[in-house]
This record gives C-alpha cells, sequence and structure tokens, in this order.
C-alpha cells in the first residue's frame, strides 16, 4: 500500500479527463457557420455568466464536461463524480454513493460550499446544506459542471467558504435524439433513464425530457433508495434572444442511515442500522425519509448589440416532505400534553410514531448584464429571493391517549435576500486585471423551533465581499494570483442557542496563487492557497439552552496549503493523471465542553494549535488510462485521504483512519449499421475489499473519573460493481 501511495506521489500529474484544470475550456459554444446554431450558442453562456469563471480569471478552477458525466453516470450522485476533484472527500449515509451523499472540499462541509444550478442558488435557504437526493439524476441532465476551489468570483445565495459548484443543463441539441441510459450493479441497484429531444424544429424551437428511476437496497442494513425524477426543458431562439423555460422535479423515498454505526458495532457488523430499532420487535419498516422538490425556471437571454448582452431569470423552487420516526418511552409533556391518567394509573410515557414536516417555497430573480469587447469585460448583476418555509410535527399512531395527527408544532421562518455584484477585467499585453465587488443583504425571521418555540429570532445582515487578482500568460504557461473574501450568515440551527447569545456571521479571507503549465505530451499546475477565517462557527460539544449541541464561533483558524495537478502521456494509448492536495487546517485556540455524568454540568478542556475536523492533511487521486483496443478504455483509479478528525481536539481516539482505495473501470463504444450509438461501462469499486470509512462523529462525556468517547462511522462498502448500458438513436 505504502509502495503504491509513494508512487502516485512522485508521478502527481491532473485529474483525468473528468477535471480539465490546467487551461480549462469554455462552457461547451457550437462554433459552426450554421445561422441556427449561431443563435443556439448564445444561451449557454449568457445564462451562468453572473457566477462562472472565465478561463483567464485568476482563479482555481476545474471543468467536468458532458462526455465524462456519461461515462461516470451509473446511478451514484453528484459527490461522487467531484470525488476526484483535488482535496475532495465523498461519503455515502447508505456506503454505496445513492440516497443521502455528501461530498467536503478542502475539508469544507456542504453548509459552505455554493452550489447553483443554471446560475439559480441551490444551498437550502435555511441550513444552508446541499441536499442532492431531492434532485435524483441531475447528472442526466447535466452539460457541464464547473468547481471554483476556495470563494471564486461572485455567485448567487449563501458565501463559499470552501469551493462553488456550478451545475449546467441548458445546452441546444441540434438534431432529435433518442437515450435509453441502464444500470445494473451490487446491493439490488437499477437505475433506468429515458432522454429525448426535438432538436431545433423549424431553425427555432426545441424540448428535451428526461424520465428517472434508481432504486437501491444500499450497503447499510434497510438503507433502501426509491428515487424518481423527470426533467422538461423547452426553448425558442431567435437571432438575437432566446427564451427557455425548465421543470426539474425529483422525490425521493430513503430508508433512513443517518446515525452511522458505532465503534462497537463496526467490530460485529459494519452494515448495522440503528434507525428504526425496536426493543424486543422488528425494526420499523417505514423509518423513512420522504420530499417532493419541484424547480420552475424562466430565462430571458437578449444579445442587445455585438458588446452587450443580458440575462434576465425567474425561478420558483416548492418543496414538500417529512421524516417519520418510532419512538419508544416519549414522555407526554415533551408534547405539550398531560399525562393520562387509565384505569387509575398516570402514564407519562407511550411509543408513539411521529413525522417532522416541511413545507416550503423559494422564489427569486436573478438578472445580469454584460459588455465585452476585445480587451475588456464587464458583468452588472444583481439577484433578489424570498424564502418561506412551514416547520410542523404529526404523530400519526401512539400506543397511549394521543390522537391520530396530533400537532404539537406549526412553526414558520421568512428568509429574504437582496444582492448586486460588479465584474470587471480588463487585458493588457500578456496581462489580465480581475476585480469583482459584491453587496449583499439578508432578513431573516424564525418564529420558534422545535424544541423552543417561544424564541423568535430577528436579524439582518449586510456583507461586502470584495476580490481582486491577476493573471499573466505567455505562450504555454500562465500563472495568477488573488484575493477574495466571503461572508456568511449562520445556519438556522446557529440560533437556537437564545436571544442571548446571538451567533455572529462567519467571514473568510482567500488568498490563492498558481501557475499553470500545457504542452503536448504532458501538463502541470501548481496552486497555493491561504484561507484565513474569523469567527467560524464550530460544533465544541457545548450544550446550548434545550439541551441541544450547537455551534460556537471561535475568534481564529486558517487552512493553507498547496495542490499539485497534471497529466503525462507516454504515448497515444497509455495516460496518467493525478493530483495531490497538501494542506494544514487549525484552529489557534478552541475550548472543548463534555458533559460530567458524575458531578452534574460540563467540564471544559481548552487546546491551542488543533486540526479542524474532517480536514486530511493528505489527499491524492490518481487514475492510469489505457486504450486497450479500438473503443474500449480501461481506467485504474486510485485515492488516498490521510487522517481525519472527528472533532476539533486533534485526538487519535476520535478520528477516521486513513485509507487507500483502487476502482477499475472499463468503457466500451462502438456503432451498429443502422447508426445507434452503443456505449458499455464496467465499473467495480474497492477492488482490494478495503474496509474504511470517509465520515463520521463523537461525542464525549465523563463518567467514573475517566472521558468516555463515543464514535460513529458511516462506513463504504467492500467490493462491489455496476454495469451500464447506454444507447443513442
Amino acid at each position: 500500500m505504502k509502495s503504491h501511495f509513494v508512487l502516485a506521489l512522485m508521478l502527481f500529474t491532473s485529474f483525468d479527463g473528468l477535471s480539465q484544470v490546467v487551461q480549462p475550456k469554455a462552457v461547451d459554444t457550437l462554433s459552426l457557420s450554421d445561422t441556427s446554431l449561431k443563435k443556439s450558442s448564445l444561451m449557454p453562456t449568457i445564462e451562468i455568466q453572473g457566477v462562472r469563471a472565465e478561463q483567464k480569471y485568476p482563479f482555481t478552477q476545474s471543468m467536468i464536461y458532458k462526455s465524462n458525466i456519461a461515462k461516470n453516470n451509473l446511478g451514484q450522485d453528484i459527490p461522487f463524480l467531484l470525488n476526484q476533484v483535488p482535496g475532495a472527500v465523498a461519503s455515502s449515509d447508505a456506503g454505496n454513493g445513492i440516497g443521502y451523499t455528501g461530498i467536503r472540499i478542502r475539508g469544507t462541509d456542504p453548509n459552505r460550499i455554493n452550489f447553483t444550478i443554471n446560475g439559480i442558488s441551490y444551498n437550502d435557504a435555511e441550513s444552508q446544506g446541499v441536499f442532492l437526493v431531492n434532485m435524483p439524476d441531475l447528472l442526466s441532465s447535466t452539460n457541464s459542471m464547473q468547481i471554483q476551489r476556495g470563494v471564486g468570483t461572485s455567485t448567487n445565495g449563501s458565501g463559499a467558504f470552501g469551493a462553488t459548484v456550478n451545475i449546467l443543463t441548458n445546452e441546444v441539441q441540434e438534431k432529435a435524439y433518442t437515450e435509453i441510459n441502464n444500470s445494473v450493479g451490487s446491493f439490488n441497484t437499477f437505475k433506468h433513464t429515458f432522454k429525448a429531444g426535438t432538436g431545433l424544429i423549424n431553425n427555432r424551437f426545441t424540448v428535451d425530457v428526461r424520465l428517472s428511476s434508481i432504486k437501491s437496497d444500499g450497503y447499510i442494513e434497510r438503507a433502501s433508495s426509491d428515487l424518481k425524477s423527470f426533467y422538461i426543458s423547452a426553448a425558442s431562439i431567435k437571432e438575437n434572444s432566446s427564451l427557455r423555460f425548465n421543470i426539474i422535479s425529483g422525490k425521493e423515498k430513503t430508508y433512513q442511515a443517518w446515525y452511522g454505526v458505532s465503534e462497537e458495532q463496526m467490530k460485529i457488523n459494519r452494515r448495522f442500522n440503528e434507525a428504526g430499532m425496536r426493543p424486543g420487535a422488528d425494526p420499523y419498516d417505514n423509518e423513512t425519509d420522504n420530499y417532493w422538490q419541484t424547480h420552475y425556471q424562466l430565462f430571458y437571454n437578449k444579445k442587445i448589440n455585438t458588446k452587450w448582452n443580458l440575462n434576465n431569470t425567474v425561478f420558483t423552487t416548492t418543496g414538500r416532505g417529512h421524516y417519520e420516526q418510532y419512538k419508544t418511552n416519549e414522555k407526554f409533556e415533551k408534547y405539550g400534553l398531560p399525562s393520562p391518567i387509565i384505569n387509575g394509573n398516570t402514564i407519562k410515557s407511550t411509543d408513539l410514531v411521529r413525522q417532522l414536516w416541511l413545507d416550503n417555497i423559494f422564489i427569486g430573480n436573478n438578472i445580469s448584464v454584460r459588455h465585452k469587447n476585445e480587451k475588456r469585460e464587464v458583468t452588472l448583476g444583481g439577484n433578489m429571493s424570498n424564502y418561506l418555509g412551514d416547520h410542523f410535527g404529526k404523530i400519526i399512531w401512539s400506543k397511549y391517549a394521543i390522537s391520530k395527527d396530533y400537532k404539537w408544532y406549526d412553526l414558520n421562518a421568512n428568509k429574504s435576500e437582496q444582492s448586486v455584484f460588479g465584474k470587471w477585467m480588463e487585458e493588457s499585453g500578456n496581462f489580465q486585471f480581475f476585480g469583482d465587488v459584491q453587496l449583499r443583504n439578508i432578513q431573516y425571521d424564525i418564529n420558534g423551533f422545535r424544541n423552543n418555540p417561544t424564541l423568535n429570532i430577528k436579524q439582518q445582515w449586510t456583507f461586502f465581499n470584495p476580490k481582486a487578482g491577476i493573471r499573466y500568460t505567455k505562450e504555454k504557461t500562465s500563472t495568477y494570483l488573488s484575493f477574495a473574501r466571503a461572508t456568511k450568515e449562520p445556519n438556522r440551527d446557529d440560533f437556537e442557542a437564545g436571544n442571548m447569545e446571538i451567533p455572529r456571521p462567519e467571514r473568510l479571507d482567500d488568498w490563492e496563487a498558481g501557475i499553470q503549465h500545457t504542452s503536448k505530451k504532458y501538463r502541470y499546475s501548481i496552486t497555493f492557497y491561504y484561507m484565513n477565517y474569523k469567527d467560524q462557527l464550530v460544533l465544541t460539544g457545548r450544550i446550548n439552552d434545550v439541551g441541544a449541541y450547537t455551534r460556537t464561533n471561535i475568534a481564529k483558524s486558517f487552512r493553507r496549503g498547496i495542490e499539485l495537478e497534471g497529466s503525462y502521456s507516454f504515448n497515444p494509448w497509455l495516460q496518467l493523471t493525478s493530483n495531490l492536495a497538501l494542506s494544514q487546517n487549525k484552529i489557534q485556540s478552541f475550548t472543548e465542553y463534555y458533559d460530567d455524568y458524575d458531578n452534574g454540568g460540563q467540564k471544559t478542556n481548552l487546546f491551542t494549535s488543533t486540526n479542524i475536523a474532517f480536514s486530511p492533511a493528505v489527499v491524492n487521486n490518481t487514475i492510469l488510462s489505457a486504450s486497450i483496443m479500438k473503443k474500449t478504455e480501461l481506467r485504474w483509479i486510485a485515492k488516498y485521504v490521510s487522517r481525519q478528525y472527528l472533532d476539533n481536539t486533534s485526538r487519535k481516539d476520535r478520528s477516521l483512519d486513513p485509507y487507500l482505495v483502487n476502482d477499475l473501470q472499463i468503457n466500451r463504444t462502438f456503432s451498429l449499421k443502422n447508426g445507434t450509438a452503443v456505449s458499455t461501462v464496467i465499473q467495480v469499486n474497492n477492488l482490494f475489499n478495503k474496509r474504511y470509512a470517509p465520515n463520521g462523529y463523537t461525542y464525549s462525556y465523563y463518567y467514573g473519573g475517566n472521558i468516555i468517547n463515543n464514535n460513529y462511522f458511516y462506513p463504504m462498502a467492500e467490493r462491489n460493481w455496476m454495469i451500464g448500458l447506454n444507447i443513442s438513436l
């Protein structure tokens, strides 16, 4: 294992065709002389001009294109496509990449990664999290993705504290098409996708549709997924304008697996699922998460003249769903009910089944205008959005004295946002100068919490986020230096600490510098970064007013590192690609809180210069690609992640072990005599049966004179496989 890792370090070099990091291409556009193609090329670049970084911008970025998305789209969610990005670590509650998944980039969790779909913010307004399970098989409608590591350029939605991920689905297909994509794999995993498009009708109209179904039992016991989605996109394209309407809808039902597996249970049965377990009975069969989310997107693009373009986007996102739980020995007073007297006996608790609901709507408008000539580019834009969320809970069954559908809380929240930005780039000789300023205003009203229904929060913030940089390009070599600031409001749960401890916003100052070089046989890039945080919110073990663990602002913390990327072609049929991320991630001063079961209350420990949780010092991705015969590609994929700490104490007994995982993929494409294109993919994941966990959590307490650690892990599946068959008519 060590020799394999050393070889990967010695041969560090980019990340496969998945991510063309060195000198990334512009967004896919059509450049033929046909008039209709000229019109269609207007759409993709304008709709995302406000959030994507151009190739000449001085920011660290990666691109993933449609061809590479297609060959890796076997049913696993977006984080596992992004798993080869430098410094990225993907995880899965169910253990096989289907259902609830997550990703960290540079140690930063999804709550701090800005996701947009066609320039529209996807992060949940309240938690700022990214729940991609609500949009199953979005990859099948994705044309390209851009990942900017660090703060990146100004974008819509919450501040980017580790990366921005921009997903583009709006692409014009000139000719009619039909695609049938099917996958089958371990754990009764099945993916079925049907796609069709009209091509350009009368040189003006186009319609694209997709239907998808993904089902899997999951690696973890009962961690099943039943995911359905559809996509409809219709566009009208004129010579100098276009109008497009999208409906993207997903419905998910997943058996809960978010409790993880305890350290003790990992030694006995690493597939054990605590969710739904009942004393003396079979697990509850509907301990599930259920959610339906639909996105409505309307885009109007206008080419005003040869130098000016306009985009206006109106959007609405609706979501409704709940998760269901079987609870034992729940006290009546917890649900605002008196203890009933039955046969002369006072009953203080009962078994019950409850549902925790969220019903919400998110509406908004993005607008941007761009002026571009040979030497200068100026983009001005803004965003307005409003979120309304209703949180309520129902009891649908009780062993004693509670009527069906009793609602014990019904609370709402409203969050509105307004932002404006301006971006400027100027070319002078071999230099490109860049400036970017954003003003962002947020109002947030919370009318109570489930465990603290009388606590009302009203907060308003105004953030000023400047960015600037310079790039120098000469022949095949480019260097850049940039500074970017991001400011981020607290999440909904952070406010439950109480009125006396209102959390402060977080701030990040990000410095990035890099060099990139490309030649006929090899490419490489080197990136240096320093990310300096003020008031970062982290879990400390401290309990809030309602007995829940809450995040606390810490004054100073930082991330700094180097990212090495490149590729080398030994000959036309053999290529090595790799990236290596080395980093230090430190909290300068940190106080740990843990419960004292011997004496009551909590104890504290003061730490200095500790590692930030879930921030591995080394992440390496290496891919060896070989064309073993005509139109057949063999890829060996290796990923190494060093030790990750489960909290901010840097204690080895609260950590995830390092791991090296190897996958094998075979791609074969061919055409039938009638012109039908067929491609097959065979992928074996975790080829050498490595037992590892990329994610987990911990909590500690003092008992019997000792500190007791409770570690929980989210293990990934041992050796497993997927086979895909794609037919394009």
